[in-house]
């Protein structure tokens, strides 16, 4: 990847240079409105990179920097299984529920069932997105904007799709999720729809186009997590814009300008983003209409939001979790965690929702 300047992680939170954000205010005692509870608690060990939190049925999928695979119960939070590849991890965790997927800090993707290991195959670029596993393939998004497809069973290389793109890029995970039968990817500002079966591309989309003089007021990358409800798939461009395409026709539905890092959430009615400056907005879904943002968490550093039929979960990098009120995002509860912030962004797992730490406890909460 010797043309590909990488910006690490920094960039996900605060961006690596420029002034110093400005200390946050107390947030007061929060009255409990809306009931938050622990039902079960793991450890999987230390998650330095950008991981992805997998979930099908009752399976639990995520994994720790050094190579330690594991499948949990969304139940119970007790080990399927766990497996340790004693090599240290880049991307992951893919899973369709049966199959595992994980990209190492070597350029390997490695393919897992049942606690072994299925094949391994070297891609050609370092990835930092999950690989998604769908339709009886493996497919890949690397750091250089290729998009790369593997024959689940055996490993077998099928195809490769490549765009251009600026030379610096996120160490931060990727846009990649399959809508009926297309592979929607982020590539650069993008969202690009592309055949499954052949890499061709069906249609493009701009979130978000590359401006500016130098390399990092141009960087535009899509970042994960997307949302998709329906035939509206909704992304954030890095720094600068959010939107919704119709991946049915390829065709953008709206973008506003949103600073921000991290990726988004929401339901068939609002999308949430939280900006840089840690406001919180709510937008909605059918035409970009602002309809409330907050100022509570302002200055404070935030994971991607999740939305849930009883409020949207955000959380710092303080160790709180915050439940907000999805009519005005009035404060319903807060949650002190191990102290360290999210490795992953939350994920609903049947009537649960996961969370995962830098120290690597998992959590698994209820809000009733």
């Amino acid at each position: 990847m010797s043309k590909l300047l990488v910006l690490g992680l920094c960039a996900g939170l605060l961006a690596c240079s420029g002034p110093s954000r400005p200390k946050p205010e107390d947030v007061s005692v929060v009255p409990v409105l809306q009931e938050v509870t622990t039902r079960w608690t793991a450890q999987i060990g230390a998650v330095d990179f950008p991981l992805v939190v997998a979930v099908h049925a009752d399976r639990v999928a995520l994994a720790n920097s050094q190579g330690v695979v594991t499948v949990l119960s969304a139940t119970t939070g007790k080990d399927i299984w766990r497996l340790n590849l004693n090599q240290t991890l880049a991307a992951g965790v893919g899973s369709d529920g049966q199959q595992v997927a994980v990209v190492t800090r070597d350029n390997q993707l490695v393919v897992l069932k049942d606690g072994l290991v299925q094949w391994r195959q070297t891609i050609s670029a370092q990835s930092f997105t999950a690989p998604l596993i769908a339709g009886g393939r493996v497919f890949v998004l690397t750091a250089d904007r290729s998009v790369l497809a593997f024959d689940g069973a055996n490993g077998a290389k099928l195809w490769t799709q490549q765009r251009p793109g600026e030379p610096l890029v996120l160490k931060q995970a990727g846009v990649l999720l399959p809508f009926k039968n297309t592979l929607v990817a982020g590539m650069s500002g993008r969202l690009t729809g592309l055949d499954p079966n052949t890499g061709a591309i069906r249609w493009e989309s701009a979130i978000a186009t590359p401006r500016g003089t130098n390399d990092m007021e141009r960087l535009v990358d899509l970042v994960s997590p997307a949302d998709r409800v329906g035939d509206v798939v909704c992304a954030r461009a890095f720094q600068s814009q959010i939107g919704c395409v119709n991946a049915e026709r390829g065709q953008s539905v709206w973008t506003r300008a949103a600073n921000g890092e991290r990726g988004v959430s929401g339901n068939d009615t609002l999308l949430i983003s939280a900006l840089s400056n840690g406001v919180v907005q709510a937008w909605n879904r059918s035409n970009g209409e602002r309809l409330w943002e907050t100022e509570r968490l302002k200055y404070r550093a935030l994971s991607a939001p999740l939305v849930t039929p009883r409020g949207v979960l955000v959380a710092d990098n303080g160790g709180w979790l915050y439940l907000l009120s999805l009519a005005d995002g009035a404060l319903l509860n807060r949650i002190k965690l191990d102290g360290s912030e999210l490795a992953a962004p939350v994920v609903a797992a049947g009537s649960h929702h996961v969370l995962v730490t830098r120290e690597g406890r998992v959590l698994g909460l209820q809000i009733p």
